[in-house]
């Protein structure tokens, strides 16, 4: 019985969309990616708007930092559940 619960874990894995890696997620399949790239365009897209469409350095910051964060979280989430 051990081994069939063993195989059915590993089987299980192999679905999953992100794998957990130090304290982190990365994508496992194509489902994963489809999810992983958007974020990752959209934390470009931020840094991008923050730094040159704000009047300085500080403000900038301050709009790239919550967005980042909140990007972040909600990405965590996703990956928590679908791993």
């Amino acid at each position: 019985m051990a081994q069939k619960s063993k195989s059915k874990s590993s089987k299980t894995k192999k679905q999953a969309w992100f794998i957990p890696v130090r304290g982190s997620y990365l994508p496992n399949s194509w489902q994963g990616w489809l999810t992983y790239l958007p974020f990752t365009a959209y934390l470009i897209f931020s840094l991008f708007i923050g730094w040159t469409e704000t009047s300085s350095r500080a403000v900038a910051i301050l709009y790239i930092v919550p967005n980042w964060v909140a990007v972040a979280v909600i990405m965590t989430w996703i990956a928590r559940r679908t791993s």
